[in-house]
């Protein structure tokens, strides 16, 4: 059984600074989650992760992903995959190449027909973000595209975690803007710190009555 008040009330635990107690990180953060879901909701939690691995994203996980019985996986990574084809038809601009090369439809090859992706993602709405991304892809410097298209990202996590408190979307919502935290922490230590600290404030700020330490 999950205990989400105990998880929610307790995620920043990591100093605003972002500096991780000796020998913690990352995935302490992770396993301390787990240790207090059950075992259905951990499994949620893995898939989840599962999407911020570069190397599982294929058609075969975007077709379990948008046929997931958790609406947060469900419209996070529709909203992914649309982003990441973005990058991909813009990348091919800039290259002067196919602007479909290597773009993930879900129509896969001759032995892909059960996926299913495109469907599922038209009749779940356009890319609402489109514009956004169009506009953040044009800028210039890469830190600077990077960080406009990780706060549209940002925007749209909290978006699908609106009215969602002490429940598994919680945590969902709060690992993945935590994994865009611990990336940025790898690209800019400085812009890491600033993000985590407005993750706190914002977890603060939601769930009343908990204390946290700001410093």
């Amino acid at each position: 059984m999950s205990n989400f008040e105990y998880i929610i009330s307790s995620l920043p635990w990591l100093t605003v600074d972002f500096k991780y107690a000796d020998g913690q990180g990352f995935g302490h953060v992770i396993d301390e989650i787990n240790d207090n879901l059950g075992e259905k909701d951990c499994a949620v939690l893995d898939f989840l992760l599962k999407g911020f691995q570069p190397d599982q994203l294929n058609p075969d996980f975007y077709a379990q992903a948008l046929g997931h019985p958790v609406k947060f996986i469900r419209e996070y990574f529709r909203f992914d995959l649309n982003l990441r084809n973005a990058k991909v038809r813009f990348l091919n601009q800039e290259l002067g190449r196919d602007a479909e090369l290597d773009v993930v439809t879900g129509k896969g090859g001759p032995d892909d027909e059960d996926l299913d992706i495109d469907l599922y993602r038209f009749k779940a709405g356009e890319f609402e973000e489109a514009a956004k991304v169009e506009t953040a892809l044009a800028s210039g410097d890469l830190l600077s595209r990077e960080k406009e298209l990780d706060d549209i990202c940002w925007a749209k996590i909290s978006a699908l975690e609106t009215f969602h408190y002490f429940d598994i979307t919680a945590v969902l919502a709060y690992v993945a803007k935590l994994c865009i935290v611990n990336r940025w922490l790898a690209l800019d230590e400085k812009t890491g710190r600033e993000l985590f600290h407005q993750l706190v404030r914002e977890v603060r700020g939601t769930f009343k009555g908990v204390e946290f330490q700001d410093k």
